[in-house]
This record gives structure tokens, sequence and C-alpha cells, in this order.
């Protein structure tokens, strides 16, 4: 067994990604280089290579158009023995690349050389914004899976997505509805030093589907009438061809894979790209509701930072606030105005975000604007000192805050929560609920940093974990402070 071992290579470290570009000279350059996160969706949970040692496996993009090519180098290759053979990394690798990836490595070096200056990315330059890395420029590009050049792109990238978005999945861009398939592709704009010829460098994309929404329809106040009075007879009904645009009928807009390549993260570009992206279908008529589909929570952290600075600059979002003049409810029952519901709905609908997403950010805004005496905080020993008492108004209004939140929780886990005893249930609420906090501090936190010019980057696909009920024990020994 210890023999096998010797044959067996981590896959993430066998793996190394490379950005390439031909120089002026004729010599090809590497831009930058990193290994892949994770690796198990194509080499095994084990993410494990067998049959090779010192394996090397060198995937090379070029920086524009992103073609890929496939170089595989070892030292020694293991003999078969019965049915215990190395892997096949071609074929393997078959099914997560496009066949130009395994064409000759002349072929390739010289189809990079052949792209023209001219070259820019397909689609439409929606939106640009200055790199805070250098002088260079980001740049924006809408496109649609239908369109043959974005087909061929995204299919070369798609394996980037099993490297680096956790669960993530493919599209299919052969499939017969592509053109409901929205993809911005993000690029870094540059000028080279001794050509000053303009070159782009492939960031990151990210992909939207649109779901057609049914909106039931508003009927008329009275029978079709013409211009005698008469009411109109069916047959002077116009019914139209049957040839509609459907890309005009309403629809949500669900965010699927996002991913900011290893060389443009942690410069804020994932901000920048969500904040430019929401912009585009905030003043998209048809689109009612961006949805994101499975967020992992370094993309959660991001949009809710993102979602809490815009909603911020909008007056009504400043006018909500909590009811202070009800009573806390004895029958167990929650009051349906400790806001405003009319005004919550109008803006919800206005910012197009789904309603668990806008609950939460709400909820976050809300409790920033507690009193210091009871707002949640990290519970260290010189804030301590320096809270002041509650008064009996500032912690009804904190109590109200809290079973705002309850609320929604109980909401979103009543199927779990409706199977305990109603002790149980309380107490399971109030232990989530503390969790929420601690979030929410710091969620606060980021959002606070950023308004610093600090810059706050995520890529895609997991779960949030804090809206979930309380385990039995704790998983941290950081609590909020809760006075």
């Amino acid at each position: 067994m210890a023999e096998l071992d010797n044959w067996s290579s981590n896959a993430s470290d066998a793996i190394v990604i490379s950005v390439v570009s031909p120089t002026a000279e004729g010599a090809i350059t590497t831009v930058s280089k990193f290994h892949p996160k994770f690796t198990y969706s194509i080499f095994g949970d084990e993410e494990r290579i067998f049959g090779y040692q010192k394996l090397h496996i060198n995937l090379r993009y070029n920086a524009n158009d992103m073609r890929p090519h496939l170089g595989i180098q070892y030292k020694k290759k293991f003999q078969a023995v019965g049915e215990t053979e190395p892997d096949d990394i071609k074929k393997i690798l078959k099914e997560f690349l496009p066949e130009v990836a395994f064409q000759k490595a002349s072929e390739f070096e010289a189809a990079i050389k052949a792209v023209p200056e001219s070259w820019t990315p397909p689609g439409e330059k929606v939106a640009s914004f200055p790199s805070t890395k250098d002088d260079s420029t980001m740049e924006m590009w809408k496109a649609n899976l239908a369109d043959p050049a974005v087909k061929q792109l995204v299919s070369r990238i798609q394996i980037l997505v099993s490297f680096f978005i956790e669960g993530g999945t493919f599209l299919d861009v052969d499939e017969d509805d592509a053109n409901r398939w929205t993809i911005y592709f993000l690029y870094c704009r540059k000028s080279d030093p001794k050509t000053s010829k303009q070159i782009y460098e492939f960031a990151g994309y990210c992909t939207l589907y649109s779901f057609y929404m049914l909106q039931l329809p508003t009927p008329p106040a009275s029978p079709a009438q013409d211009g005698s009075g008469r009411t109109a007879a069916k047959d002077d009904l116009d019914l139209g061809d049957g040839n509609y645009d459907l890309s005009q009928l309403p629809c949500r807009s669900r965010i699927s894979q996002f991913l900011i390549t290893p060389q443009y993260q942690g410069q804020g570009n994932g901000s920048r790209l969500y904040g430019e992206l929401y912009k585009q279908y905030l003043n998209h008529p048809q689109t009612i509701e961006l949805t994101v589909e499975d967020p992992n929570e370094a993309f959660d952290d991001m949009r809710d930072v993102c979602d809490l600075t815009y909603l911020r600059t909008r007056p009504d979002f400043q006018k909500l606030r909590i009811n202070s003049d009800i009573r806390l409810p004895k029958n167990g029952l929650v009051p349906k105005n400790i806001l405003d519901p009319s005004l919550y709905d109008n803006i919800r609908r206005a910012a197009k975000i789904a309603p668990r997403q806008f609950a939460r950010v709400v909820e976050m805004h809300l409790m920033s604007r507690l009193a210091d005496s009871v707002r949640p905080g990290i519970d260290l020993e010189e804030e301590k000192q320096a809270v002041p008492k509650p008064t009996k108004a500032e912690k009804h209004e904190y109590n109200l805050w809290k079973l705002l939140v309850k609320s929604r929780l109980y909401r979103q886990h009543k199927d779990i929560l409706g199977q305990l005893d109603a002790t149980e249930r309380i107490e399971k609420l109030e232990e989530t609920v503390t969790n929420v906090e601690f979030e929410y501090v710091r969620l606060m936190a980021l959002y606070e940093n950023r308004s610093k010019h600090t810059a706050v980057g995520a890529d895609l696909n997991g779960k949030r974990k804090a809206d979930e009920p309380a385990e039995e024990e704790e998983t941290t020994n950081k609590k909020p402070r809760v006075d």
C-alpha cells in the first residue's frame, strides 16, 4: 500500500493554471499563475491523481480570449498491474475542457499570437471603473449565451467553476433556451508598457438566468367598447399573430455563477462587479426580482454590504423605523405593524430584492440604529465600561427588534420549529437570534470598513449558516453583547 502511495499526487498541487500573453518580440510570457482551490468534482473526493511521480499539469490560458492549452509532464508513470492502472488525465479532463485545449503547444502559441490587436471581449461594454491595484481600467461586458462567440468563451472558462466554486455546476451552452442566459464578463484593460497597445486580461464573470414570472392580469373595469358606445364583438378583439418577444415578459433574474480569478481577488472587484450588475437590473423593466442561486458565506457578506450600501442611499429606506408605540404581545401573535408594512413592501419591490434578503438587510440596518445601551456588539471589557445603562424605552425598542427577527426566523423554519414544544421552540429561537446578532455585528464592521474604502471581494456557491436554528452546543466563544 505504501508503494502505491508513492504514485499518488495531490491534484490541487499538481495543477497549475497559468495566464499567458504573447510579447511584442514574439515570445510567450506568463502574466500570472495559481493553483485550483477545489478538484474533487474532477478527480474524486480525495482529490488525488494516481499513477505518476513528480506530476505537473499546466493549464495555460491566453489572457484575452481564454484559449486553453493542457500540458502534462511527469518523471515516471506507473505500469499497469491487473486492474490497477494510472488515471487517464486527458480522458478525465476532456469532460471539462473543449477540444482545442488538447492541441499541440506549437498550435496554441501560434493561435494566440494571431489574435488581432483590435480584439475586444464579446458583447457590449456596459460599465468601467478604475482598478484599485494600478492605473489599469476594469471593464464589464454584457453578452448573451446565444451568441456563438460567447458560447466559445464560456466553454473555455467553465472548468474554473469546478476549480474555484464549491458545488458549482456547468452551463449547457447548447441548450435550447440559451438566450435566457445573460453573461457579464469582467476584463482588465491596460496598456503594454513597450508598445502602448491596449490589451485585455480576463478577470472574472457572472451568469444570470431569467425565469419568467406569471403576472395575473388586471381585468378591465367594463367590457371593451368601440367608438359608438356599443360593446365590441368577440371578432373585433385583437389577439395578435402569436409572435411575441419572450424577452419582454416579467422575470426573476437569478445570479447562478459568480467568479473573480485569484489574481484579481482582494481588490474590491467582486463588490464592484456585483454593484454594477445590480444597477443594470434596477433599470431593467422586465426584472421583478434579482436573486442568487445557493450563495456561499463570502458572497453573502459581499452582497449584504452592497445591498445595505445601496439601500441607505434611498430616502424612503431611511424612513423605516421600529414603531415603539406597539406593546409586546402576550398572546404569541406578532403585530404586523412593527414596521410600516406599506412602506416596507414598496421599498422592497422598488429595490427588486428578494423577501428574505431584504428582511435581513432591514434587520441589520435597524439594529445599527438601536441605542448604544442595547445595540449588540462584541462583549469586550472596555466596551462594557463605556456602555450607558439602558432606559425602559430603549429596552422596549430592542425587544421589538428581536421580535421582528424571531418572526422571520420562525416563518423560515416553521416546519422544523413546529415540531418542538413551546419551551424548546422559544429557547431555539433565542439562541438563533443571538447568532444572527453576532453575524450582523460582523457585517456592520465590514460595512464600516467598506465605507472607508476597504475592499470587499468574494466568489460563490455555498450556504448561509447564521439563520439556521442553533445547535445544542455553541460553536464559538465570541458572543454579541446583550444587556
